[in-house]
């Protein structure tokens, strides 16, 4: 059995080997400069983490896990244009760095390399690991399309965001343990129950990086602290402030969304404050935890040895300490 350390530091060390540019250059340059900057390695490293809970050996799984992880880095691409991000993992994004349209055109080709990889796996498991992959690109689309839709609206509910960041984000980590669960022969029964254990897993990341996002360092973050709400952004701390702010300080919340011409530093920290008068914090913290335990419940159900559901474990728990 692997470690998680282990498997991170395996793909990393893999996907240094790889050669991300080809000719013209300038399409693959920004796919080498976004992989190149890391990042955690999370969704690979769980795909070899589904594998080896069923079998030891996993190099069959690499290059297809590798394609995961670019695809992942594809998304984050096209969504820093979307969102207009400055920064990505401490770096400028891309269309910061080169412009839109290299973004866009370079965050295409980078999606079709993810497919190149992926179907380097053996040709027992081919049709089903495109069937789930599609599935997964395509819940990340719609995932896409209802977080640009929120932006307009004022009645998101809690429920549909939770709906919006499981197709958006949590699909792809869902998707890769899935993955991993074929590649490693499991059943179909197991594969859904790892895909419903990375379901949750991935809610109660998305929710942790709400939190960071109003209540972290930009050192650890990797990203601009306060983002969502210079933006506006519907997450699970504005729709529940929105949802629980009465009268003067529903007023208060209503004049920093809706004011166009307003200081970033003075906007973050009124909508913070609002948000510890009304103990959103605490609410963020709860909903992580509440999927965090949905995850732990399903793993615990998952029918291998306990011994080699340890590291995922282990990783769930982690997150979960982590929180308070």
């Amino acid at each position: 059995m692997y470690t998680f350390e282990e498997l991170q530091d395996l793909v990393r060390e893999r996907m240094a080997k790889q050669n991300f540019i080809d000719v013209p250059e300038k399409l693959f340059e920004p796919i080498d400069y976004i992989l190149e900057d890391g990042g955690k390695r999370l969704r690979p490293t769980l795909l070899l983490m589904a594998t080896n809970l069923y079998k030891d050996d996993i190099e069959k799984s690499i290059i297809p896990a590798i394609g995961v992880e670019i695809f992942h880095n594809y998304t984050l691409l096209h969504d820093d244009v979307m969102d207009d991000a400055d920064i990505r993992r401490g770096r400028p994004t891309v269309h910061k760095k080169w412009d839109k349209n290299v973004a866009i055109l370079s965050g295409d080709a980078a999606a079709i390399t993810a497919y190149m990889y992926l179907v380097t796996c053996e040709d027992k498991y081919l049709r089903s690991a495109i069937s789930t992959f599609n599935n997964v690109a395509m819940d990340v689309c719609k995932g896409q399309q209802y977080d640009m839709e929120f932006e307009t609206r004022m009645d998101v509910t809690v429920e549909e965001y939770v709906h919006m960041i499981y197709l958006k984000t949590a699909a792809l980590i869902a998707g890769s343990l899935k993955l991993g669960a074929a590649f490693g022969d499991a059943s179909e029964k197991e594969q859904d129950m790892l895909y419903d254990f990375g379901k949750y897993l991935g809610i109660a990341f998305q929710l942790q990086d709400d939190h960071l996002d109003a209540y972290g360092d930009v050192k650890t973050f990797g990203k601009k602290i306060g983002g969502d709400i210079i933006s506006n952004k519907k997450t699970f701390l504005l729709i529940s402030a929105m949802k629980l702010a009465k009268g003067e300080q529903k007023e208060r919340l209503l004049a920093q969304i809706n004011a166009t011409d307003f200081n970033e530093e003075d906007k973050i920290k009124t909508v913070t404050e609002i948000y510890n008068e009304l103990g959103i914090e605490k609410l963020v913290k709860e909903e992580i935890v509440k999927y965090i335990d949905k995850s732990i419940e399903i793993l615990n159900d998952i029918n291998v040895s306990e011994d080699r559901k340890v590291i995922l474990l282990e990783m769930v728990t982690i997150l979960k300490d982590r929180i308070y």
